[in-house]
């Protein structure tokens, strides 16, 4: 068997395994996230899971997503405990955890990731309504309030320019009259 075929037989095993979690456990947005993981690290020079247990690996694959996702966090929906994650593919927690963090660091996953968050995640980033200008972090709102203001500004004069305007061109008609 040639090391692509290895790659492929794997790959398509571990996404089996982890939507079979998401099925079970998660949802669509999971189970779509694995596999891009997946085929992303299928792409790798060195394969990271041709070496090492399969079940571990797809623990690791929905631990690191789970991490950056708040997938732990009571509070959000879907929540899945990382004792029940590792429970179900039978493998410990810090040896998961490990491999997560291998994974994590290799893709350069962080809290709110574009390529990695959940839709949920994405729609609920605080960093949404940031903006960097000239080096410093402002609100969006501050913003659009300048913008806004610059804008009234800018019409108030016009406003003026054109009232000055006509009554310039008053008196040069009164001038005119007079000359007469």
């Amino acid at each position: 068997m040639s090391d692509r075929e290895l790659v492929q037989q794997k790959k398509d095993t571990l996404i089996q395994m982890t939507d079979g979690f998401a099925d079970s456990y998660l949802d669509e947005d999971y189970k779509m996230l694995c596999q891009k993981l997946i085929n992303k690290m299928s792409r790798k020079r060195q394969v990271p899971f041709l070496s090492g247990r399969l079940d571990i690996w797809a623990a690791a694959v929905v631990y690191a997503l789970g991490q950056i996702n708040f997938l732990f966090d009571r509070s959000f929906e879907p929540y899945v405990s990382a004792t029940d994650l590792c429970d179900y593919f039978g493998a410990s927690q810090s040896t998961v955890s490990q491999k997560a963090k291998k994974i994590r660091d290799m893709f350069k996953m962080r809290y709110f990731n574009e390529e990695f968050s959940t839709e949920r995640v994405q729609k609920d980033n605080p960093f949404n309504n940031l903006v960097m200008i000239n080096g410093l972090i402002v609100p969006v709102s501050a913003v659009l309030k300048v913008l806004e203001k610059k804008e009234l500004e800018k019409k108030e004069l016009e406003k003026k320019e054109s009232k000055l305007q006509t009554e310039l061109e008053l008196e040069d008609e009164d001038l005119e009259t007079e000359e007469k």
